[in-house]
């Protein structure tokens, strides 16, 4: 990426890499949530986590790029190494742990890039999602204190977005996921945004590990919170079927799984939700997302956009124009 951002310093290079990475075609663009996608690939979080590389992801070719996630304050997030390939797999683990620089740091850097917008390709500029949460000393009871600082935080500089509460890395992080502690959370959120002039799309991520049960009281807590989406799924505890040896996953540890694993769980979920919610709540699909053979099973099964992060790492640069070209036919 470094690399990438030196040579996006050029407005000709910029433009001359983007030809090389991005594949246009009016059969991509989707309008959802009152935004215009130029395409429906996008980066999840976890990523740029500091909307450090927003301008050389929109040279590769995503349609939109999710940052974060952000928490109100700067945090290290845990012990290294975090972050593990496993090969065999097509599958990385992280227990990256909400490593950010926090809330004021990344607003600044947005404050700036939107600023700069006019430098946007072909006219179209990249969506920008806000993936927020809590920080890691910020006890249950008072995470919804954390979630309002960073809403009202960002709200002018994201076009959407996300409350994280499903990512295994932070302790107790997932009992938010409950149906009473999500009610509080969801419904404090759209108290305030719906007292702004013009309210942003939220948005809820969660894990593929819930039950039935779960997964019903999302779909209840969307229709009575009224949320703009869902984002499924998050990475999962599940080690089931692995090909990596018992031995290097224990070497390992504990971390959220990512990658072709998590596609056939992620594309379960995607299907239950848009069948319980009848269509009604938009679904961006993440999980297993490797080609375009593998978005095209998520949109047919109800997903309106979807998102890479382990493909974008197995399979470089070029995934979303690979992506892009095979949607398109």
């Amino acid at each position: 990426m470094n690399a990438l951002r030196t040579g996006c310093n050029s407005k000709f290079i910029k433009n001359t890499i983007s030809k090389q990475f991005s594949f246009n075609h009016p059969a991509l663009e989707k309008d959802l949530f009152g935004l215009h996608f130029k395409n429906p690939i996008g980066l999840g979080a976890g990523f740029d986590k500091n909307a450090l590389y927003l301008r050389e992801l929109e040279t590769l070719g995503f349609g939109f790029v999710e940052i974060g996630t952000v928490t109100p304050k700067a945090q290290a997030g845990n012990d290294k190494p975090r972050l593990f390939r496993l090969p065999k797999d097509k599958a990385l683990i992280n227990r990256m742990g909400f490593n950010n620089e926090g809330l004021s740091a990344i607003r600044e850097r947005l404050e700036k890039w939107n600023a700069n917008q006019q430098s946007t390709i072909n006219n179209q500029p990249l969506i920008v999602g806000g993936n927020i949460g809590k920080n890691k000393i910020t006890p249950n009871e008072d995470a919804w204190k954390d979630y309002e600082t960073c809403f009202n935080g960002l709200f002018d500089c994201v076009d959407y977005f996300v409350v994280n509460v499903s990512s295994p890395n932070t302790p107790g992080l997932r009992e938010l996921q409950e149906k009473d502690a999500l009610t509080k959370i969801m419904s404090h959120l759209q108290t305030i945004n719906h007292g702004k002039q013009k309210p942003k799309p939220l948005l809820l991520k969660i894990a593929p590990d819930l039950t039935k049960e779960q997964l019903d009281d999302i779909v209840a807590l969307s229709f009575e919170t009224k949320l703009d989406g869902l984002v499924a799924t998050n990475t999962t505890i599940n080690r089931t079927g692995l090909q990596t040896s018992n031995e290097k996953l224990e070497a390992i540890g504990a971390g959220g799984l990512s990658g072709k694993p998590a596609k056939k769980r992620s594309t379960e979920v995607v299907n239950y939700l848009h069948e319980q919610t009848g269509g009604k709540v938009p679904i961006i699909a993440s999980g297993g997302i490797f080609t375009g053979e593998d978005a095209t099973e998520k949109i047919n099964t109800g997903a309106s956009l979807v998102q890479v992060w382990t493909g974008f790492i197995y399979e470089g640069p070029a995934i979303v124009k690979h992506i892009c070209k095979q949607l398109a036919k």
